[in-house]
């Protein structure tokens, strides 16, 4: 999810344009497997995925003869698995419980808690976090648009105002973005996005007809007095631990050790280690009450993680073919902030808004005659050049892109296919691919970005 370089730099002049064939393939059939041939999809997904991520792996290494991308997109899928598995298995470990009627109002102030604390654990940790709670909250009156304004708000546009929010800014962060710019210059986006999200979610909520429990007596007791439950505050430290592991990156701190690649590229493994001894020493500690309570299972996260192998290496070219076409000089001239953020936004909901963010910063500043690799000239990039001010806001355009759009569909961001897993493991029928799209991120969410456009990028 971090990745070490960026395309731009090391675009190849031949890849073919018919590679993008699997990853096209892998997408169509996240969209449409779950709808037109279930079972054989839930049996076969698996296979599909690994083995088209391993065909176009095999083109690169033996008919390309790259080894250098191939070996950089394992290693940021392997730190995107290892950090979501272990959020997962902590997070799994705590059990949140309230006796309380769901209003919606209630709901919303879970959602707002939720999109704050994304800032300080991350929009994966926040949406591990409150998504089993929020769905056993709503239990009698649990419907799919509550998920989906749940991955809306908790799993993408939440994390905007820290780099320890969302990936793309943490990318930003370690190439020379100051921590705190994204509060000092994204606070206006996230208000606008947070409270029109909320808004909408309220006036939907208010429309469900199940709005009250049915069973008076319970109604009594809940509105008497209302109360949280809380199991496994031990989990609470390795979620901590996890947390704070993301930040030993060695490009960062020069003294931890690292796997050297060409090109001067640091593959960092302290901190997956750390990590995966963190997540094992936190289930084998684990509330067995909390574990229980959560009907904890490994397989969402399975899921996640052989889905997003074919994902990572299947997108390669695609993303690839796009830095190639974005390098160009009249494509570059073409750049406007107002194009950097429906392209970045775009790209970051059909790809993945890390790599797709990377690349854009790239771009911008190339576009200014900036170096993305001297942490300073990143810096200045940010506060505005001198004579250029403008530089300001196409990093604006380029963190609101990458953050808000990946939650246009279940693969712009890594929290959205898992929370759509643990509610259908709940027993939430979540939309599919396209429904997902069609029936809410253009009906409600698109009116939302444009929104932010208008009035903070136009």
């Amino acid at each position: 999810m971090l990745p070490a370089t960026v395309l731009l730099a090391s675009t190849p002049p031949d890849v073919p344009g018919f590679l993008i064939a699997p990853f096209a393939l892998l997408i169509g059939l996240i969209a449409t497997g779950p709808i037109f041939f279930p079972t054989f999809w839930h049996h076969q997904f698996k296979t599909i995925s690994v083995g088209l991520g391993l065909l176009v792996l095999g083109y690169y290494l033996f008919v390309l003869h790259d080894t250098h991308l191939p070996i950089e997109t394992l290693a940021e899928y392997a730190s995107f698995a290892i950090l979501l598995s272990s959020l997962y298995i902590a997070a799994g470990g705590i059990y949140i419980n309230a006796n309380a009627n769901a209003t919606p109002l209630i709901n919303v102030g879970i959602l707002l808690f939720g999109a704050v604390i994304a800032n300080v654990i991350g929009t994966t940790g926040a949406s591990l976090l409150l998504i089993r709670p929020f769905i056993r909250l709503n239990n009698h009156r649990i419907k799919p648009y509550q998920v989906v304004f749940f991955i809306f708000i908790v799993s993408n546009v939440g994390g905007l105002l820290t780099p320890l929010g969302d990936p793309p800014l943490f990318i930003g962060f370690l190439k020379g973005v100051p921590f705190f710019w994204t509060m000092q210059h994204l606070l206006s986006p996230w208000v606008i996005a947070i409270s029109a999200l909320c808004i909408i979610f309220y006036i939907l909520d208010s429309r469900n007809k199940e709005a009250f429990i049915p069973n008076a007596k319970v109604r009594a007791r809940n509105e008497a007095k209302t109360e949280f439950f809380f199991t496994g505050k031990r989990n609470l430290i390795w979620l901590a631990v996890i947390i704070g592991a993301t930040f030993l990156n060695p490009v960062s701190y020069e003294w931890l050790p690292y796997i050297p690649l060409e090109g001067g590229v640091k593959v960092s493994f302290v901190r997956e280690i750390i990590q995966l001894s963190a997540a094992f020493l936190c289930f084998k500690f684990a509330s067995r009450t909390a574990l229980n309570g959560n009907h904890f299972s490994f397989d969402p996260i399975l899921e996640v993680v052989f889905l997003f192998f074919g994902i990572f290496f299947t997108m390669m070219p695609a993303l690839q073919l796009s830095a190639e076409l974005a390098s160009s000089p009249e494509f570059a001239a073409r750049l406007t902030p107002s194009v950097f953020y429906w392209v970045t936004g775009t790209l970051s909901g059909v790809l993945d808004n890390a790599p797709t963010y990377a690349n854009f910063l790239s771009l911008g500043m190339a576009k200014y005659h900036l170096n993305y690799a001297d942490p300073n000239q990143v810096q200045s990039f940010a506060y505005g050049l001198g004579q250029t001010p403008e530089t300001l806001l196409v990093l604006e355009a380029i963190s609101i892109g990458a953050v808000l759009f990946g939650a246009m569909t279940y693969i712009g961001n890594g929290p959205n296919f898992m929370v759509k897993a643990i509610a259908e493991q709940a027993g939430v029928k979540m939309p599919p691919f396209f429904q997902y799209m069609f029936k809410y991120s253009l009906i409600y969410l698109l009116p939302v970005l444009a929104l932010v456009w208008v009035l903070v990028i136009l």
